[in-house]
């Protein structure tokens, strides 16, 4: 069994069957002194930017041109020069997807031997965001 021995009163403190004594009126302690809090600076969850500490995540985009269907007999015939033919005619928009959720839509453009799209539709923002609040 553990004991205690307190300088303030000599008294004695059981520790083994839970008892821990009165409060002293005579024990002498002191406010903790902490220093100006600065709530300028502070940046969260109920400021303006919620959003700024995602800003610099990565995610996956990709760009859906059409879909088909294909039976495992014509992939496996697949060479060198094959046209595989989609479902969407050249002049309908290209589907842009972020995480694998439609975002919008756009035109395939060519910068300087490179693709690109030019962003014609943007999905409703009420669609994009069904989903995450759970």
């Amino acid at each position: 069994m553990a004991k205690l021995t307190s300088n303030l009163d000599d008294s004695e403190l059981d520790f083994g069957n839970g008892d821990f004594g009165e409060p002293d009126d005579k024990s002498s302690g002191q406010l903790a002194d902490f220093g100006q809090f600065d709530e300028s600076m502070r940046k969260g969850f109920f400021q303006d930017d919620k959003l700024e500490f995602l800003k610099d995540l990565n995610l996956n985009v990709y760009i859906e041109l059409g879909r088909t269907k294909m039976q495992i007999k014509e992939i496996l015939e697949l060479e060198r020069g094959y046209v595989i033919e989609l479902d969407k005619l050249a002049s309908e928009p290209v589907d842009v997807y972020v995480n694998n959720k439609k975002i919008a839509e756009g035109e395939v453009v060519v910068i300087d031997k490179h693709f690109g799209i030019r962003i014609t539709n943007l999905v409703d923002t009420a669609e994009r965001l069904t989903g995450m609040r759970q």
